[in-house]
């Protein structure tokens, strides 16, 4: 049985979900970003117990299919962009269809509509906190961080950083607090 979860962008929500499945003493295959496979069927009273539990973290059971896209789409977004060691070679919207198997308009529109800004512009803030990680780091310089990225050039990454940030990657650098947002709260 499938189970999505909202807000769940991080290793630490997948522990958080394990601890929960395990005191509800259900057996788990799969624990990803967001989607979430049990081996048992779920009583309703589990389910609601869960439901409780993962509230109480920031975390939500979801049962509507067009949420359940959406942070599909979410989720793709922040595993490629976060967790992946190299962006595919293919466009993101190419990306996203084979992924989810949905048609990319459709997809859009939705997002769009639900979240208030576009996919493209969900991505655009995604990549801009890696930048900022990986400047944080202090182990590649601009011109790596723009090929690891896809950006055509420094040039592009500096224009794309300073209008979401209102900063220069090389100002942002010689901040001495850093502050970053939590993918959370992307």
């Amino acid at each position: 049985m499938k189970l999505f979860i909202k807000y769940m962008v991080s290793i630490r929500c997948k522990m958080l979900v394990k601890d929960e499945l395990k005191k509800l003493g259900l057996h788990y295959t799969t624990v990803e970003l967001g989607v979430v496979e049990v081996m048992e069927n779920i009583t309703p009273e589990q389910r609601e117990h869960l439901k409780t539990m993962l509230l109480r973290s920031g975390l939500e059971l979801m049962d509507d299919k067009k949420a359940i896209l959406i942070e599909k789409i979410q989720n793709v977004i922040v595993e490629m962009i976060h967790y992946s060691d190299e962006l595919p070679k293919t466009n993101f919207s190419d990306y996203l269809c084979e992924k989810l198997n949905y048609d990319y308009t459709y997809m859009a529109n939705l997002f769009s509509e639900t979240k208030g800004i576009t996919i493209e512009h969900y991505i655009i803030l995604h990549k801009i906190e890696r930048v900022k990680e990986l400047i944080i780091y202090n182990e590649l310089n601009l011109s790596e961080i723009a090929m690891k990225l896809h950006y055509s050039s420094v040039a592009h990454l500096s224009h794309q950083f300073k209008k979401a940030t209102g900063l220069t990657p090389s100002f942002f650098k010689s901040l001495k607090l850093r502050k970053r947002s939590t993918l959370e709260n992307v």
